[in-house]
C-alpha cells in the first residue's frame, strides 16, 4: 500500500498569533501527522516548528520528530516508543519519567488531540483518561500530562488536563480539530 493523504488542514493559531499546515496520512505502518507551525511567541519572537508523529494502525505513537527554530536557534526533539511503553530520546536515552504515556501531546498544535480521539473511539456520553508525553514550546521539554476526554456529541469532546485546563473541542469525522475555543480555528481543509 502506498502512502495516502487523507486530509490536509490549515489552522489559525490564536495562542501564538500564527498559522499551521497539517496533513494526515495513511501509511503502510499506520498513520502519520505531519505539520508546520509559524507563529509569534509572547516575547514577540517569530517561531517555526515542524513535526512528524508516526503511529501504528491502532493510533499508538511510535515515533515523534520535532524541529523548532527561533532566529538562529534551532532545537530538535526525537522520541521513540517501544511496544512495552518505554520512551527513548537519542540525546537522553531511556526516559523513565514517561513510562505509561500512550500519546504525545505537542503544545503548539491541536493535531495531537487526534491520536487519543481515534484510538479511544468513545461513544457519546463516555469518557476516558490517558497520560501523554507533553512537549512544551519553545523549550521542547517533555513531561507527563494526565488528560481526560469526554465525548459530548458526535463531533464534540471535552478535553481536561491535570493543569486544570479544559475546553470543548469540535472535530471532523477523522478526528481533526475544526474548533478549539481560545486555541485554534480551522480555516481550510482538503480531502
Amino acid at each position: 500500500m502506498a502512502d495516502d493523504l487523507k486530509r490536509a488542514v490549515a489552522w489559525k493559531n490564536l495562542l501564538i498569533n500564527g498559522t499551521e499546515y497539517c496533513a494526515l496520512w495513511r501509511t503502510t505502518e499506520g498513520w502519520l501527522l505531519k505539520g508546520t507551525v509559524i507563529g509569534v511567541l509572547k516575547d514577540q519572537r517569530p517561531m517555526l516548528a515542524n513535526y512528524e508523529i508516526y503511529c501504528d494502525v491502532n493510533w499508538l505513537t511510535h515515533r515523534t520528530l520535532v524541529e523548532r527554530t527561533i532566529g538562529k536557534d534551532t532545537k530538535t526533539l526525537s522520541l521513540t516508543v517501544e511496544s512495552r511503553g518505554l520512551w527513548r530520546s537519542p540525546a537522553q536515552g531511556e526516559l523513565p519519567e514517561l513510562d505509561g504515556c500512550i500519546d504525545v501531546d505537542l503544545a503548539v498544535t491541536p493535531a495531537t488531540n487526534t491520536l487519543p480521539l481515534r484510538r479511544l473511539d468513545l461513544h457519546v456520553g463516555k469518557s476516558e483518561s490517558v497520560v501523554a508525553a507533553w512537549v512544551k514550546f519553545p523549550e521542547l521539554t517533555v513531561q507527563r500530562l494526565s488528560q481526560r476526554y469526554t465525548r459530548l456529541a458526535k463531533n464534540t469532546y471535552r478535553y481536561e488536563s491535570q493543569t486544570g485546563f479544559s475546553a470543548e473541542i469540535a472535530v471532523d469525522e477523522l478526528g481533526l480539530v475544526t474548533a478549539y475555543p481560545g486555541g485554534w480555528e480551522r480555516i481550510a481543509a482538503l480531502s
